[in-house]
């Protein structure tokens, strides 16, 4: 599905009431399979609209900027702002990969960056990316986050989903502790699904082992700029 049609399936879905949207989204959810709905419900009502979008587009994180889109002239005045964040979040945050994508931004930790093999304690060393990130976040309040964890295929996938749960969760922690209000936080472990590299290697495992960021306008702020 191309990112306009899914954009356009999502405004449609917006102009109804809200229990129609929810009742689509747990309709779509029962696709997946036990494990995988775990995990979507876990994360919340944007975590739900996330995944059944990123089950489309293969990316939760990119659903969720999807599901947030509003389009039109309001669209542009919240990427130009999404444009001056991303340039700052890249100069202040090395090591991590940011890109604009729609009317969001996308950040990627890899694992090792953040956490030591099979922890989900965030390291000493990566905290400084996370207060970055929380400064930021602190100078554009005007957005909500979800925070996506992702593991290799070693192990078994009920143990990779628990584990990047627990690693998204300890993203959203420190980045309370650093100020972040926390109704702006959800979590979602996606474990080995999602992969993007192929887990054959230790190289694509590696690339595999990630925990990503989807940054996009909060409600008051598509509202007001859609007034």
């Amino acid at each position: 599905m191309q990112y306009r049609d899914v954009v356009s399936t999502v405004r449609l879905a917006r102009g109804s009431v809200t229990w129609i949207v929810l009742a689509l989204a747990i309709s779509a959810c029962a696709a997946f399979s036990k494990k995988e709905e775990g995990a979507i419900i876990g994360a919340g009502t944007g975590g739900v609209v996330g995944a059944v979008i990123g089950n489309q587009t293969g990316s939760t994180t990119r659903g969720a900027i999807i599901g947030a889109a509003v389009g039109g002239v309001a669209g542009a005045i919240i990427g130009n702002q999404m444009d001056q964040q991303a340039k700052e979040l890249k100069q202040n945050i090395p090591g991590a990969t940011v890109a604009r994508v729609g009317e969001g931004i996308q950040v990627t930790f890899a694992s090792g960056l953040l956490y030591d093999f099979d922890s989900d304690v965030v390291r000493a060393t990566a905290a400084e990316n996370l207060r970055n990130l929380a400064a930021s976040l602190s100078k554009y309040p005007n957005t909500d986050l979800l925070i996506v964890g992702y593991t290799d295929s070693q192990g078994t996938s009920d143990y990779n989903l628990a584990l990047s749960e627990r690693r998204a969760m300890a993203v959203s922690s420190f980045l309370a502790t650093q100020g972040v209000t926390v109704s702006r936080l959800r979590t979602a472990g996606r474990g080995e699904m999602e992969p993007v590299s192929t887990n054959d290697s230790d190289a694509g495992r590696q690339l595999n082992r990630r925990v990503e960021v989807a940054i996009f306008a909060n409600a008051s702020a598509r509202a007001a700029h859609s007034n």
